[in-house]
């Protein structure tokens, strides 16, 4: 922050805003915020540049507001405190806007959607914005035609919209209707390909998920191209997969919102998944100087070293060196379980060991080995 931000700006004195977006979504153990405790200490050093922090109110967001170097110097506005009538205007004139677009890009579509539809969104919607921008998500399909996508969607969740759960009846009826061509045999893999990209450490590539599952790396594409509007996708599938928003995750791993066993996520089961996909991955692969470096260098020393990592190691292997601890913590790893992890791990650490601590190096991320090693010992415990 001192570097970064405050020496800069100080120096500079020019008048700016910075934005911070879901500060609720930072990796941080403390009671308070980190980000705000060094707020706190060092932003009365800067005293022309405005700082605008949004995220849900969680107990060490609500508590890093409360810090004392902060709490005179705090101005909060609670979205939901703004009047329904405004928010209802918002969203009815995201709508317009959107399917206004679509129908330029697209033609055959004057007058529509009715005024009717357009009311009875914004009622399913409940004041949720996400509700809106997923909804035009997935009536813009350029294989579907959009009024069909809109019908689809305001007669399947009649129901839903009168018990109150907006969101979840759209998401589910997303889902079923991405999903309604499929084979029920194909129900797992549909799942373990929205596992991975909801629950991997870091956002994973289409082809780094069939990797990492076993899959033909035709199949994981295709399978979340048909979920499209529930995630960020690239043309290049070698580009990471994320979640178009946090209320997708929160909402397909939860067994009350997401009460279709076809598309729920077990966290546990499918970090084992992801943990045993990592240690197969490690086992088969990894190998004593993958990237071909001279005896003795740095890795300081070795111009090409990026590229010696992306044409050896792979993004995959990356992912499973650096990342299979963390599945390990949240796995399913009950007495049931246990004696399958046992074996791969124990073959992992008797004829795998040295080379993953060359491959955490050439990564820049030794350390992990620290982190894993603790849990690994945590585990051994317990199990």
């Amino acid at each position: 922050m001192n570097k970064l931000i405050v020496r800069p700006l100080k120096r500079s004195g020019i008048s700016t805003v910075i934005i911070i977006d879901a500060l609720d979504e930072c990796d941080d153990e403390g009671p308070a915020s980190a980000i705000l405790s060094v707020l706190g200490r060092l932003v009365s050093e800067i005293p022309k540049v405005k700082f605008f922090l949004t995220g849900r109110p969680e107990p060490r967001v609500y508590e890093g507001f409360r810090l004392p170097l902060l709490v005179k110097m705090v101005d909060t506005f609670v979205l939901h405190n703004v009047e329904q009538s405004q928010i209802d205007s918002d969203i009815r004139l995201f709508f317009t806007t959107g399917f206004s677009e679509l129908a330029g890009r697209r033609g055959g579509l004057d007058n529509w959607p009715s005024g009717e539809q357009l009311i009875g969104l914004c009622e399913r919607a409940a004041g949720l914005f996400i509700y809106a921008a997923a909804t035009v998500r997935f009536v813009d399909d350029n294989k579907r035609d959009p009024r069909s996508q809109l019908d689809l969607l305001l007669q399947s969740q009649k129901i839903g919209a009168r018990e109150g759960k907006a969101l979840d009846t759209l998401y589910t009826s997303i889902l079923q209707e991405a999903f309604s061509d499929d084979d029920p045999e194909d129900d797992a893999k549909i799942r373990s390909v929205l596992g991975a990209v909801i629950l991997a450490v870091n956002p994973l590539s289409s082809s780094a998920i069939a990797i990492l599952l076993g899959y033909d790396a035709e199949d994981v594409p295709h399978l979340l191209s048909l979920a499209k509007s529930l995630l960020v996708l690239q043309e290049d599938t070698s580009r990471p997969v994320r979640p178009f928003h946090r209320s997708f995750p929160d909402f397909i791993t939860d067994s009350t919102r997401c009460t279709n066993p076809r598309f729920h996520i077990s966290p546990p089961d499918h970090h084992l998944q992801l943990l045993t996909g990592c240690l197969d991955l490690t086992n088969r692969t990894l190998a004593k100087n993958m990237c071909n470096l001279p005896d003795g260098v740095a890795n300081s020393d070795v111009n090409d070293l990026k590229e010696r990592i992306e044409e050896y190691v792979g993004p995959a292997l990356q992912y499973a060196c650096s990342s299979w601890h963390a599945h390990l913590v949240d796995a399913d790893t009950t007495p049931v379980h246990a004696p399958t992890i046992t074996p791969t791990l124990g073959q992992f650490l008797e004829k795998k060991f040295l080379f993953w601590l060359e491959v955490l190096s050439v990564l820049g991320v030794v350390k992990n080995a620290v982190e894993a090693l603790q849990i690994i010992t945590d585990w051994l415990e317990v199990c």
